[in-house]
């Protein structure tokens, strides 16, 4: 009886012990885990009043999709790409002042109609604008899955057809796959799909092509950009890796680049690539097991600065994950430095169909390196371009240009779209910030900077100064432009152009502020220093806060900013300034959170609210309000609720056991399955398998009875080569029963067989049930012993 309490409470030590241990786990990998999904709070919310934007909409009856803007800056205009029509708005009040009509042909149309596609998509949508040169544009369209190409003469505000070929391999055929071009010394560079089923990917100049349906050179790729930089042009697009093949389906991102003086090969290369390569772009959080964001979405120009102690050019891009993945986006920085190391390191190569992919021994690579510009690369020996066209991978992944993402996003809400990068914001004092506008896919506009990064290219410290609603209604942004007609800090008149950010949607292209720095709402310079944007500072003269380009902004003596911090030294301690590092202010709940629904009750919430007056005031411009959101409960108190409920509920669990076990407790006697038995029911316990339920039997169907081979001791032989190995080797079967005839089994029918006359022997031993126990076979073997099997 002892022994079975000792083991039933070494039972109960057990469970607690791993209930315990799962709790501790738990809160250590939620805690884990809380440190990547920390989200930075803005320091602004801002919905938009109807005065403080620019919109345009287009045809009121049908959808334009709008997708492309391109600006004309020898007519201070843009040029926006929809359906059937290309818009020219003043780049002042996006007022249109003309439009260039293209539509399909009927039998386009119909045509497209009978390949069994929509009659919506069988439009012209215009996907690629270029301005070769000053009066001419030129512009191409799905044209009803037929892609066609024109150029245009621009005389004022009309547009006349100049020339007309087909747009093969420089337009998409769908209005919905993704696609690239840029207008490089009077070429154009595309990346977009060769055919009516989007099944053949092409890089494609005229009239040089990268390898048709070759998975290693393109496999599904979706193109989000490209520009040129020195003697190369470069392409951004996401594709299913060959290299993870073996592992399963993969996404990644990857950065490809040709050279702009690339001729093609000789032979059957005449009309190929020579200088085709690509790496992967590694966005991820950094440690030992990084989470990597592998979908680029879109990327912004080229912008080259000062970055720490240092200058770089550097492209920015937007990440997410994949639709089935955590929910999540990121902002990541590339070093186009960084990229050209890349193709300058190992290739990586598969050397069999279930290999792994490895970088290839610098010694194979042949010489000229493949890939590389030539002044003519129709000389290119066969080994160079034999070994490029099956090694145009690259083995190492271009880095994170700050080391980690400048931002990242966990949001079931919405994930980022699009990117646009107002460049080197000079400050008060003379340091420069990259100001960063993301679009979403829900309708906001995230506007970020990273603090360090002018002292710093080793550093992140992400600050979200707003979040618009700049967009009545959720729709995906599409593309981000922004705009000026003067440079910023060059005041001309006593005035000077603050910029505008152009938000491209399907329906509306929409005109905003870059910045709310004038806002009569910030009061104080502790407010104002507060946001961390580079586009404001307080000016100390006339006691308010001002935006860049204002008179003497440069001067530190005159301005109080400090992006860096949020605080500085010269302003009192004011409501925002508890909160100037944007690094302490993160936010959870990102789902649930909505800022038209205020809370009054949480402490702490000093950042501002700019949003829309909805009470009829007569006051024009953004309301701006304390920042109030929704009391929400923060991970760590959520994770020591869960703990204390936890050890709340297995105690509560362990003491109503044991008292229970104690009332229900039986005598000694009660233990004994029996009164008279001379053995504790414990020992039965631990003797589980003597007692056991004896086996229901069925209705015996048959009985079979065979014999069974068993080894006996080998006679002694006179002659030992007659036992020998080689004399147990397979010999025909024959008549005679010589010495040398006998082999290691023999075979003879059984005596139930119809043929049990026959005495004859084979070479694998006789199988006698019926013999008897007597019976013995010379060679060793008997088959005296019967077996029973019973079929039930």
């Amino acid at each position: 009886m002892a022994a079975s309490v000792s083991a039933e409470w070494s039972h109960r030590r057990l469970l607690y012990g791993q209930a315990v241990a799962f709790v501790v786990v738990t809160v250590f990998v939620v805690g884990n885990l809380c440190a990547w999904q920390e989200n930075v709070r803005p320091k602004l919310y801002v919905s938009l009043a109807d005065e403080e934007y620019l919109r345009f909409q287009g045809n009121e009856s049908i959808n334009d999709y709008f997708k492309l803007v391109l600006r004309d800056a020898t007519s201070n205009s843009l040029l926006v790409g929809a359906r059937n029509i290309v818009y020219n708005l003043s780049i002042y009040d996006l007022s249109e002042q003309t439009r260039l009509v293209w539509y399909s042909s009927e039998d386009d149309i119909k045509m497209c109609v009978m390949k069994g596609k929509d009659e919506d998509l069988c439009q012209n949508y215009i996907r690629v604008l270029a301005l070769p040169t000053p009066g001419t544009l030129l512009g191409c369209g799905t044209n009803a899955f037929r892609p066609m190409c024109r150029m245009y003469g621009i005389n004022g505000n009309s547009y006349s057809i100049e020339s007309e070929k087909p747009g093969q391999a420089v337009c998409p055929y769908d209005p919905a796959h993704n696609s690239t071009a840029v207008f490089v010394d009077n070429e154009l560079y595309s990346g977009t799909v060769a055919d009516f089923s989007g099944l053949d990917p092409i890089i494609y100049r005229e009239p040089l092509q990268t390898e048709q349906y070759d998975s290693l050179s393109l496999n599904a790729p979706n193109f989000v950009g490209s520009f040129t930089q020195g003697d190369f042009v470069y392409f951004f697009f996401r594709e299913t890796a060959v290299e993870f093949i073996n592992c399963g389906k993969a996404v990644v991102s990857r950065v490809a680049r040709v050279c702009k003086w690339d001729k093609g090969g000789p032979h059957r290369y005449k009309n190929r690539w020579t200088t085709y390569l690509k790496s992967r772009l590694n966005c991820s959080m950094p440690g030992d097991f990084p989470f990597y964001f592998d979908e680029i979405q879109s990327t912004s120009s080229l912008v080259e600065g000062r970055y720490g102690n240092g200058n770089s050019k550097l492209i920015y891009s937007v990440f997410s994950t994949s639709t089935n993945a955590i929910a999540g986006s990121a902002i990541c920085a590339f070093s186009l430095q960084d990229i050209a190391d890349t193709f300058e390191g190992n290739f990586k190569e598969q050397s069999g169909l279930n290999s792994n992919w490895l970088p290839v021994n610098p010694s194979k690579v042949p010489d000229p390196r493949p890939g590389s510009c030539h002044n003519d690369s129709r000389t290119l020996p066969d080994l160079t371009l034999n070994f490029k066209k099956t090694h145009s991978l690259m083995d190492e992944n271009v880095p994170t240009f700050f080391g980690s993402p400048i931002l990242t996003r966990v949001s079931t809400v919405y994930r980022f779209t699009a990117i646009a990068v107002d460049p080197q914001i000079k400050t008060p004092g003379g340091k420069t910030y990259d100001v960063i506008f993301v679009g979403t896919d829900h309708g906001k506009i995230i506007k970020t900077v990273n603090a360090e990064s002018a002292d710093s290219n080793k550093k992140v410290t992400s600050v979200v100064i707003e979040e618009i609603d700049a967009l009545p209604t959720s729709e995906p942004v599409r593309s981000l432009e922004i705009v000026r007609t003067m440079q910023y800090d060059t005041p001309k008149d006593g005035s000077y152009d603050d910029g505008k950010l152009i938000i491209v949607t399907d329906t509306t292209v929409i005109a905003i502020k870059l910045h709310r720095c004038s806002s009569e709402k910030i009061t104080s310079c502790s407010e104002c220093v507060a946001l961390q944007d580079p586009y404001c500072a307080w000016d100390k003269i006339a006691g308010k806060c001002r935006s860049h380009g204002a008179p003497r902004w440069s001067e530190e003596n005159y301005f109080y900013q400090s992006v860096a911090s949020g605080d500085h030294a010269a302003c009192p301690s004011g409501k925002m300034a508890k909160d100037g590092n944007a690094e302490k202010q993160g936010y959870r709940g990102d789902i649930d959170y909505d800022p038209q629904r205020p809370s009054k009750d949480q402490p702490g919430n000093d950042m501002i609210s700019i949003m829309q007056d909805k009470s009829g005031y007569d006051d024009k411009g953004p309301q701006i309000t304390p920042d109030l959101i929704n009391a929400q409960y923060t991970v760590e108190t959520l994770v020591m609720a869960v703990l204390a409920g936890a050890i709340f509920a297995l105690l509560v669990g362990f003491i109503t056991g044991y008292f229970c076990g104690r009332r229900c407790h039986k005598d000694e006697d009660d233990n004994l399955p029996y009164p008279d038995t001379e053995y504790e029911y414990f020992e039965q316990r631990q003797n589980v398998n003597r007692i056991q339920t004896e086996p229901k039997l069925l209705p015996q169907v048959e009985e079979v009875t065979y014999a069974e081979p068993v080894l006996l001791p080998q006679p002694s032989s006179q002659n030992k080569m007659q036992h020998s190995p080689k004399n147990t080797l397979r010999k025909p079967m024959g008549h005679h029963h010589g010495v040398n005839s006998e082999t290691l089994f023999q075979f003879q029918p059984d005596g139930y067989s119809a043929r049990d006359n026959y005495r004859g022997r084979d070479n694998f031993g006789t199988l006698r049930s019926h013999q008897g126990d007597n019976y013995r076979r010379g060679d060793g073997f008997s088959t005296t012993r019967s077996v029973k099997k019973v079929y039930l």
